[in-house]
């Protein structure tokens, strides 16, 4: 076998490898698509929303939180880009509109009321959504990665949602 005989099989067998890697979009499920999307705004949301709170609030609890939403969804997301990527199905770089507008209204909001609307919003009831999306992909996703992603990622969310309960709690003790 001659040298460029080797090198044309080398080529092609490498070509082969990384074409296999990556998943049709169309072999990806409509589900599994659906989780991935949701997914993303999910993260987007928590993380546009903690980085709001970051710099509104003055709870020292609040400012603990919302750094381990943005740096805890901020890695997630990455794995969740590269998930994506391999199935060619394009991400939303947003969060939902229906989001989006939590996140208009949150930034009118200032001190104590800003506390109370950040911990329910994006600290109870985001995780709440978070933590019954990433159970049923963990259960019922097509695709074994996604299913796996799912699966690791929700003890993450659901040490989250206790963590935004207690604070909650503690913010929303009055009402």
């Amino acid at each position: 076998m001659t040298k460029l005989n080797r090198i044309i099989i080398c080529a092609s067998v490498l070509s082969t490898l990384s074409a296999s890697s990556l998943v049709n979009a169309a072999d990806v499920s409509m589900s599994d698509k659906r989780f991935l999307k949701h997914a993303a705004e999910a993260g987007n949301y928590e993380v546009e929303g903690s980085k709001l709170a970051l710099k509104k609030s003055k709870d020292a609890e609040i400012q603990k939180f919302a750094k381990m939403m943005t740096e805890d969804h901020s890695q997630a997301a990455l794995k969740l880009k590269d998930l994506a990527t391999h199935r060619k199905v394009e991400l939303p770089k947003e969060p939902s509109l229906v989001q989006q507008a939590k996140i208009k209204y949150l930034e009118t909001r200032d001190g104590v009321k800003f506390d109370k609307s950040y911990s329910y919003h994006i600290g109870v009831a985001a995780h709440e959504q978070a933590v019954e999306l990433f159970q049923d992909a963990s259960e019922d996703a097509d695709d074994p990665d996604i299913k796996k992603y799912a699966s690791e990622t929700l003890p993450i969310l659901k040490k989250h949602l206790e963590e935004a309960k207690k604070i909650d709690a503690r913010v929303n003790k009055d009402d």
